[in-house]
């Protein structure tokens, strides 16, 4: 497991981080409905090259989570560039997925990051997204929020399954689900969903050209979540690069596979 021993205050919340390696910059960002331990089998083989950064977006995992705040795309691009402030980075490499990678795109775009390097995957980037899971819970949040913890394990269970291709063991299983467990857990994780927007893409998809850094674009060729096309459609926009095809792959490639994260990332020059 990733150590998440320090802490940094954004707006009065508190977010978890933790830093490991030693070199140049780089930042990792996880998306939804995980956690920075989505990194755990990839960080340690980045910390030879990399002082690697990750943490916890606000609303997820050990940063805070209670209380009725916003945890949408809307505030985690702002929580992105205060973490660059408080770390002191200018040009770091960027390593993101699924809402992470929306996380980036909108800090570049709209808070005026800058990167050496991005390497983006499975990411929420183009319209449409969003299930129909996601669209009743809007509708209904207070009511997913109040299911009997037995109904909410195995709903959260069959959930996380859907993101990976391959079956999911039960050690990445308790580690995704264990941040969502509890009335706390429970009530952040239909939060999260309930807030999910697709303005918050919307409004950066018309302002996307090729970025000032290279950009490596992967796709799970298997991702039931968001299929490979908006992968092929996004690095078109994105990147000078053609896509990245992972066969194999689901949606969350970190737990299906790993190694093509890492090779992609010790490739670069």
């Amino acid at each position: 497991m990733l150590m998440l021993d320090r802490s940094f205050d954004f707006e009065g919340r508190r977010v978890a981080w933790g830093r490991i390696g030693a070199g140049p910059p780089l930042v990792l960002i996880h998306g939804t409905p995980f956690s920075s331990q989505v990194w755990r089998r990839i960080a340690p083989h980045l910390a030879g090259r990399w002082t690697v950064y990750y943490f916890d977006l606000l609303g997820y995992g050990r940063s805070e989570m209670a209380g009725a705040h916003d945890v949408s795309l809307a505030v985690q691009n702002r929580l992105l560039a205060a973490l660059f402030r408080e770390w002191q980075l200018e040009r770091p490499d960027v390593l993101c997925h699924d809402f992470g990678g929306a996380t980036a795109l909108r800090g570049y775009f709209l808070s005026g990051l800058r990167y050496r390097s991005l390497t983006i995957f499975d990411a929420v980037a183009l319209a449409p997204w969003g299930s129909p899971f996601v669209a009743h819970v809007r509708h209904f949040e207070p009511a997913f929020t109040g299911l009997p913890a037995y109904a909410h394990e195995a709903l959260l269970r069959a959930y996380l399954q859907g993101a990976a291709h391959k079956p999911l063991g039960a050690e990445a299983i308790d580690t995704y689900m264990a941040p969502w467990l509890g009335p706390v857990g429970q009530a952040g994780f239909y939060r999260q969903i309930a807030q999910m927007d697709q303005r918050y893409t919307d409004e950066i998809e018309p302002l996307y050209r090729p970025l000032d850094c290279p950009v490596t674009v992967l796709w799970g060729e298997e991702d039931e979540w968001i299929p490979v096309a908006k992968g092929e459609a996004l690095a078109g926009l994105i990147s000078t690069r053609p896509l990245v095809r992972l066969p194999g792959a689901g949606h969350l490639v970190q737990e299906d596979a790993p190694e093509a994260i890492v090779a992609a990332m010790l490739a670069a020059p």
